[in-house]
């Protein structure tokens, strides 16, 4: 029996209630990119919002499928970062539930998803966008909205173009009013120049009505003689003047049978279907156009009318000299076969040009069809893929609310969507394989998306700042500095009776111990790489210089500590061999120029041991004129 726990149900409600503001807001954000793209073919054509509202439906629904990965990637992550920030994700992994165990619930709502998606894009999807693609390229077709400005020419109508120096709002009245009409041609354009008009639109929408009052008409005649300088022209004055212009300004859906051959307007059973079909064809007519090339363009043939030259037509071409047969040829053969070959590869090659743009456009549409089928399966992969990533990195990061996991999500589906929009690209092109082009962001994005999920089980530090500045740090050879402070509680004081014996011994340990390294010197190359052995000498010192300070810090002194507070913190292995493996350092000593660097590196950190050696001397001195002259 199905038992679902509350933890299941408290992860995802808390999952859930994210997801859905997430996915409105991604929606939202595309919507706004898809309209920006198309809004001048919007703007300023007095579209009905009936019209306007199916825009924006269709079109919200052809960008769930998109919507989707990034509402998942975030909505994950601001929910296991809110755990983590709560100190809820460290409860449950303390009463012993693992992080998959925690994830198993919102996996099986993300598979679902994952069938929403693949839902949408393969029924709901090809039919949106069907629908979607049919407005659109209706309302690029309806004229824009007659709306006249002043003092600027307005083109917006097909071979005519209008100024208007005033424009009365209220009466509808144009002053000043200049009208060139192009219609026959710019060579023979009309100027019309009216001291006022009116424009009006006819009832069916169709044409404009044009009445001008008070002005001239100039239009150039065509000239009959073609050699004649000056063109003559007409005048003509009115009191009153009447025209008509063809002007649509009604919105006219097109026919939604132009979108039938489109990729992205057929499920994956018709774009099978297509693809199918497009193979053969391109197959059968590719094996036409073979066989018609090898018994016509490639066919031997040859004009040379003389009795030595046989019949090379019915022989093959490399048994004979064509050079010696061309030699012995008259002149005017040469010019008739040099012109004859000319026009036969001239024509091979318009020939071959038609027939290989054929073949390119139906690879073209086959290519697009192919993707289109693979886009279907990796659109729904991606929402799983991205919730492994979002999941595991919120529990990484640990921080919830729309900050860090906003800026985190952007900068992943960034990446993800130029490996995507690149193999989609070279897929489509033709320059990758279509699985290939079509699957490379899932084949990059999911082993991401599994390590992140084994680290984030794991408790890895894997993004923690700290450990990689840490890390950093021993690289570059930068060390921490003491922090000592007062202790508001002390539990044992500190033996100030034996401490100043303790620090002349440590002193004197430290200056043998830099005698005998002779830690100035450069070291033996070969010594170095060979040289197996852990420096338990320095190891010792720092053991008892550590146990010393840390008696010392329970003081109530403020001079004591901050003399401690001089203490170096030695590296005890920063002066010996790079690496713990014995075979990677002779490997590294071998290779020179690698060896070289370590090598100088290691002289430098035992040059810092033995300032280190002299610094821990004159603290210890220090050290013992402060217990001598205020605490005995």
């Amino acid at each position: 029996m199905l038992r679902i726990k509350k933890l299941d149900i408290f992860i995802l409600k808390s999952f859930c209630t994210l997801f859905m503001g997430t996915f409105f807001i991604c929606l939202f954000i595309f919507m706004m990119q898809f309209l920006w793209k198309y809004v001048d073919e919007m703007v300023g054509k007095g579209l009905e919002m009936s019209v306007l509202a199916q825009f924006f439906f269709y079109s919200a629904l052809t960008l769930v499928p998109a919507s989707l990965p990034l509402a998942i990637l975030l909505a994950a992550l601001i929910t296991f970062g809110n755990f983590g920030e709560r100190f809820e994700l460290l409860a449950m992994k303390a009463a012993g539930i693992s992080l998959l165990k925690i994830m198993r619930p919102l996996i099986v709502f993300i598979i679902f998803i994952c069938g929403v998606s693949f839902y949408f894009q393969n029924v709901i999807g090809p039919k949106a966008q069907t629908k979607l693609w049919t407005l659109l390229i209706s309302m690029k077709q309806k004229s824009p909205e007659l709306d006249i400005p002043e003092g600027v020419f307005y083109d917006e109508i097909d071979g005519y173009n209008l100024y208007v120096k005033h424009k009365n709002r209220k009466t509808g009245m144009l002053y000043d009013v200049l009208i060139y009409n192009f219609e026959k041609g710019f060579e023979n354009a009309q100027i019309i120049k009216s001291d006022s008009g009116r424009l009006e639109m006819t009832a069916d929408k169709q044409h404009l009505y044009l009445h001008l009052y008070n002005g001239e008409q100039f239009e150039n005649l065509k000239s009959q003689n073609m050699n004649q300088k000056n063109v003559p022209y007409r005048r003509e004055a009115f009191r009153e003047k009447h025209a008509i212009i063809e002007f649509n300004s009604d919105f006219n859906m097109v026919d939604a049978g132009i979108m039938s051959s489109q990729s992205n307007s057929k499920d994956m059973a018709m774009l099978q279907a297509g693809i199918d079909s497009m193979t053969v064809q391109n197959d059968s007519v590719g094996r036409a156009y073979f066989k018609e090339a090898m018994n016509g363009t490639y066919k031997i043939t040859a004009d040379l009318k003389k009795a030595d030259t046989l019949k090379i037509e019915q022989a093959h071409l490399g048994e004979y000299n064509v050079d010696s047969l061309f030699n012995v040829a008259t002149l005017s053969q040469k010019q008739k076969i040099i012109s004859t070959a000319v026009n036969r590869a001239e024509s091979a090659g318009s020939d071959w040009s038609f027939k290989s743009f054929n073949i390119t456009q139906t690879d073209t549409s086959l290519r697009r069809h192919m993707t289109s089928w693979h886009e279907k399966l990796t659109l729904s992969v991606a929402c799983l893929i991205f919730f492994f990533i979002g999941a595991p990195l919120g529990g990484i990061i640990r921080k919830g609310g729309l900050g860090m996991p906003v800026v985190v999500s952007v900068l992943i589906f960034i990446i993800y969507y130029i490996i995507n929009n690149t193999g989609y690209k070279m897929a489509r092109d033709g320059q990758w394989i279509v699985w290939m082009g079509m699957w490379t962001s899932t084949a990059i994005l999911a082993p991401l998306g599994a390590f992140l999920t084994y680290k984030s089980n794991n408790d890895s530090v894997v993004l923690n700042a700290d450990a990689y500045i840490n890390w950093f740090k021993k690289i570059v050879g930068i060390r921490s500095v003491r922090h000592l402070f007062r202790k508001e509680v002390i539990i044992h004081d500190p033996d100030y009776t034996h401490l100043p014996a303790d620090l002349q011994v440590l002193s004197a340990d430290c200056r043998a111990y830099a005698e005998r390294k002779a830690l100035k010197r450069a070291p033996n190359y070969f010594k170095l790489w060979m040289t197996d052995s852990n420096d338990e000498e320095i190891e010792n010192i720092n053991d008892r210089l550590e146990k010393l300070v840390d008696e010392m810090s329970n003081t109530k002194s403020v001079h004591l500590l901050n003399a401690l507070n001089n203490y170096p913190i030695i590296s005890v292995h920063a002066h010996l061999r790079p690496f713990r493996n014995y075979w990677l350092n002779m490997v590294c000593g071998l290779v020179v120029p690698v060896g070289l660097f370590f090598y100088f590196r290691i002289w430098a950190f035992r040059i810092r041991l033995n300032k280190d050696m002299e610094r821990i001397i004159k603290t210890n001195e220090d050290v013992q004129k402060i217990i001598e002259t205020n605490l005995k």
